[in-house]
């Protein structure tokens, strides 16, 4: 199986940052996209910003010039800098993994993580 970690949520002040990040592990036998998704109270799941694993990236147009996604592809743990936040980025955050496991014949899955919470709040 395919486990994905979140860290690095929390509380944080109007225009403050915070740095995700999201460790892959289990029986992968190579990572293609990461991605970070949001979801607030009473709305849908959203994506915020994603990652080839030739580290083209995308971002939703909410988060663009404010938010970062990197990632190492030696540890499989993929970043979101999150910088000038605001009370509209309050939501959990989840870590989002494309995999192929065990070989190059092996099935190709999609993985989550369980959630981080991000509130941003004077």
């Amino acid at each position: 199986q395919v486990q994905l970690v979140e860290s690095g949520g929390g509380l944080v002040q109007p225009g403050g940052s915070l740095r995700l990040s999201c460790v892959a592990s289990g029986s992968i036998f190579i990572t293609y996209n990461m991605g970070w998704y949001r979801q607030a109270p009473g709305k849908q799941r959203e994506l915020v910003a994603t990652i080839t694993n030739g580290e083209s990236t995308m971002y939703a147009d909410s988060v663009k010039g404010r938010f970062t996604i990197s990632r190492d592809a030696a540890k499989n743990t993929v970043y979101l800098q999150m910088n000038s936040l605001a009370p509209d980025d309050t939501a959990v955050y989840y870590c989002n993994a494309y995999v192929r496991q065990y070989s190059y014949s092996g099935p190709r899955n999609n993985y989550w993580g369980q959630g981080t919470q991000v509130t941003v709040s004077s």
